[in-house]
């Protein structure tokens, strides 16, 4: 019996084993696979990139959305599809976050946008903005609490959550459709508030009427916005309508409307759904032809249906001195285009007048031929001064250094 028991106890130990190498093995196999994907993206000659998280079987990050860098200086990262947001540390500096912090996971509902107030973190669902609350200073959170309510879903329904250098936080609040005229006057909009949650919109009401939100219009879905670290000059990336042609009822073109990036001004509408690029009008309505004329075109435009997203300034990012003025951008990629775009970072380049005058590749390598392995949605200066990036379709956020440092 002793013997049979020793026996089997041996067996337990060699199964063990066997398991915890293949586990490895397959780890190492995972992981040398991601490098290997990465090491053929293509960067400019002064940069290289490589995985800061995500890439191994601990650490899931799939449905990586959008970050920001706390005030400890760690990167936090919402992760949509699970319902959750996540602190990412690399207290040892090697340029790998170190594990994954659960820092909200029960009551949220696909949360997008993150964005601190001091050490206070709000979250952006789909349909309201909750703050974050926590005993201490320590992970995970003990509940939230509602901010602002009522938001409009479906359709584009992803909320961004930024607060601007005026102290108020500005959230978009997409399209419900493709092309349609909207009966609800938020949609299509980038919003304001105070940090408690009241509207501060562009247009102020007197006396009963109620303070609107809404901050600019004629926006389809403007998923990135940023301030200019200079200037502090808001700006927005925006993603076109689907399906357009040159002529009434005229067949579908690819290469129209051409994506943008506006900077965006209180009470300003920029186009959509009559308007694209510079003022054209779209065929099929039947607005005044002078109508786009008092719309605001865009500052700089990328390939159409690309899906421009997230972005970044490099004013505080260890960047060679030729790029310290511009700002780096995720363009997710195409869904239907026949010829795929985007999955991609691109460089938007600003003159000595803190103008943007271009925009130019800057990594690229997620799309191959029709097919594409990876998409950029969002782009941090992390307090290390690397570039960090998220990935929704490998669940990954990657970290781009210059090879001066």
């Amino acid at each position: 019996m002793v013997k049979t028991l020793k026996f089997l106890f041996a067996l337990l130990l060699t199964a063990t084993a066997i398991l915890f190498v293949s586990q490895a093995v397959a780890k190492y196999i995972n992981h040398a696979q991601a490098d290997e994907k990465v090491a053929a993206l293509t960067l400019p000659p002064a940069f290289s990139i490589s995985l800061f998280a995500g890439h191994l079987k601990s650490q899931d990050l799939s449905g990586a959305r959008l970050m920001t860098v706390g005030p400890d200086g760690h990167l936090y990262l919402s992760l949509t599809n699970q319902n959750k947001v996540v602190m990412l540390p690399d207290v040892n500096q090697d340029g790998v976050a170190d594990k994954v912090v659960t820092v909200i996971d029960q009551g949220l509902n696909r949360p997008h946008g993150i964005a601190f107030v001091k050490d206070q973190l709000y979250v952006a669902n789909q349909d309201s903005v909750v703050k974050v609350m926590r005993k201490g200073q320590q992970w995970p959170a003990t509940h939230i609490v509602p901010i602002i309510q009522h938001l409009a879903t479906g359709g584009h329904t992803l909320k961004t959550l930024r607060l601007g250098p005026d102290n108020h936080f500005y959230i978009n609040v997409g399209s419900s459709c493709n092309v349609c005229v909207e009966h609800d006057a938020s949609r299509a909009t980038i919003h304001r508030y105070t940090i408690e949650g009241k509207p501060a919109g562009a247009l102020v009401t007197l006396g009963r009427h109620q303070q609107s939100p809404v901050w600019a219009s004629g926006l389809r879905n403007s998923q990135g916005f940023a301030w200019h670290p200079e200037t502090k000059v808001m700006y927005a990336t925006n993603n076109g309508a689907d399906n357009r042609s040159t002529s009434k009822h005229g067949l579908v073109k690819d290469a129209i409307p051409p994506e943008h990036f506006n900077q965006i001004k209180a009470g300003h509408n920029y186009g959509w759904p009559y308007c694209w690029g510079d003022q054209v009008m779209d065929p099929n309505f039947t607005n005044d032809a002078g109508y786009c004329q008092t719309t605001t075109p865009p500052v700089a435009t990328f390939t159409s249906h690309a899906t421009p997203m997230g972005f970044a300034f490099l004013h505080h990012a260890n960047v060679p001195a030729a790029y310290k003025g511009d700002a780096i951008v995720a363009l997710h990629g195409s869904w239907n285009r026949q010829q795929p775009a985007g999955y991609a970072l691109s460089r938007i380049k600003f003159n000595d007048e803190n103008k943007p005058i271009g925009v130019e590749p800057f990594v690229t390598g997620w799309l191959k031929g029709a097919n594409a392995w990876g998409r950029p949605v969002d782009v941090v200066v992390g307090n290390d001064q690397a570039i960090y990036v998220s990935d929704d379709k490998v669940g990954v956020v990657y970290r781009i250094t210059s090879k001066s440092r």
